[in-house]
């Protein structure tokens, strides 16, 4: 199956789907991963979402945010898949998807992420490199 993604500034998400990408935000980066953290962190009125619904609700998501917003290049981050759909291949089209989107709003530029050591050599297979020692960010 082909997911149907989704994309769209702040300014144009729908309530229920807003509603529904923070609430996998905050199940897994929050509950899942036990971090205590401001997730609605004010970059997401500065970004672009891109989203794929199945009949649960919103299974993969991730933000593409401008340059000077969160890293001198603009990034991607909040890259998350619901548990439900791990293994099926969804998060490879969501990083895929994400850079394709990324280069097509912020052509000729650098994209940063910031990864989980643990996911190295998943967004290596992206094209991405380490660029920094590893670091503790809310206790991963």
């Amino acid at each position: 199956m082909t997911p149907a993604w989704r994309f769209a500034p702040f300014a144009q998400l729908a309530a229920a789907d807003l509603h529904d990408i923070l609430r996998l935000r905050g199940d897994v980066f929050v509950v899942e991963q036990a971090c205590a953290f401001p997730d609605v962190d004010g970059a997401d009125p500065l970004s672009w979402h891109l989203w794929s619904r199945d009949g649960e609700g919103v299974a993969a998501y991730a933000r593409l945010i401008g340059a000077g917003v969160k890293f001198a290049e603009p990034s991607i981050g909040r890259i998350v898949t619901a548990p439900r759909v791990r293994g099926t291949g969804l998060g490879r089209l969501l990083v895929a998807q994400s850079i394709d989107r990324a280069r097509a709003l912020f052509p000729g530029e650098a994209i940063r992420i910031g990864a989980q050591q643990r996911l190295e050599s998943f967004y290596a297979g992206f094209g991405f490199v380490t660029a920094s020692p590893v670091y503790d960010e809310d206790g991963i």
